[in-house]
């Protein structure tokens, strides 16, 4: 039922790369891609973010940022994002997403994770145990 799986942030550099990765990783059969609100497009994934996923155990392979449009909206079974503002965001910009979009967290409390742009090592450290929780909550009912 959800075979392309769209998981959105705002850079597309830090959570959703590491999200798709590990999502890819859980379901293999599942396509699996990730975008921006505000897409750094071209940009390669957040070194620290990358460090952080390598440190526990995930390669998450070549990445190129990219901005949300509605054509990724209207290919996605399902899109998750980290944030209450980033699902409202979607569905006012793109109504037709309404009905797919929701919190990678909606299994496990429903909280917004958030960014860890630009902050030290350890708030990547704090939060890829949350986007992984999250994952792996979403992986069982995929």
């Amino acid at each position: 039922m959800f075979n392309n799986i769209l998981v959105v942030c705002d850079g597309n550099i830090c959570r959703s790369p590491t999200v798709a990765a590990l999502l890819r990783e859980l379901k293999p059969e599942k396509t699996v891609s990730s975008a921006g609100l505000v897409g750094l497009e071209g940009h390669d994934m957040d070194q620290m973010a990358r460090e952080v996923a390598r440190a526990n155990g995930l390669d998450c392979g070549d990445h190129s940022g990219r901005k949300l449009t509605s054509a990724l909206c209207r290919d996605a079974d399902l899109i998750l994002v980290m944030e209450t503002r980033q699902r409202d965001r979607i569905i006012s910009e793109f109504p037709e997403a309404s009905g797919k979009t929701f919190l990678l967290s909606h299994w496990n409390g429903g909280h917004d994770i958030p960014d860890p742009f630009r902050r030290g090592r350890e708030v990547f450290e704090r939060i890829y145990p949350m986007l992984r929780q999250a994952t792996e909550a979403w992986a069982g009912k995929l």
